[in-house]
């Protein structure tokens, strides 16, 4: 399981791989209980982990690199459900960059929430890098290889000549 393939989707808890998607909705599976279902684009929003960002005194960061600063530190992680003044203190510690009145307690919940399903499913937090990005853009949008086959004749599809029509109308 990859990084680049988590996604959070509104009004459903924890996180889900991102198994297929279709125009109308996706196909899902909890990291929690692996069950896996269809979700419908009419009732929930999707959000890629890799695409959030959280906000910061300086430049906007990533949420893997949040999640590589609460792997790094030796602090333990706190409960998901505890105080405000708990979660501000652990991620004071571990991320002292972090705005801390634009970024909210509930904020700071799902990511230790998220942290630890992530944790407890030994994923690796990878996130791509533009030229990466860019190199599977192009190799999804490039033409596909011609492969010489012998069995087949290498001709050019003959083209018929069209017909003229001429106008018959009244001079």
């Amino acid at each position: 399981m990859e990084y680049n393939k988590l996604v959070s989707v509104t009004g459903l808890p924890g996180l889900f791989e991102l198994l297929s998607s279709k125009s109308d909705g996706a196909v899902v599976r909890s990291l929690e209980d692996n069950s896996s279902k269809f979700v419908s684009t009419r009732q929930h929003n999707f959000s890629q982990l890799e695409s959030i960002e959280v906000y910061t005194t300086k430049d906007n960061t990533t949420l893997a690199e949040v999640f590589e600063a609460m792997k790094k530190s030796e602090e333990k992680t706190p409960d998901a459900n505890a105080d405000a003044k708990t979660l501000k203190a652990y991620f004071e510690k571990v991320y002292p960059d972090l705005d801390f009145e634009r970024v909210y307690t509930s904020d700071m919940k799902k990511m230790v929430k998220w942290f630890n399903i992530i944790d407890k499913n030994n994923i690796e937090i990878k996130v791509r890098t533009e030229e990466e990005k860019e190199a599977a853009a192009e190799l999804k949008n490039s033409k596909p290889m011609q492969v010489d086959n012998p069995n087949v004749k290498n001709s050019k599809p003959q083209q018929t000549n069209p017909r003229k029509i001429e106008s018959r109308g009244v001079k």
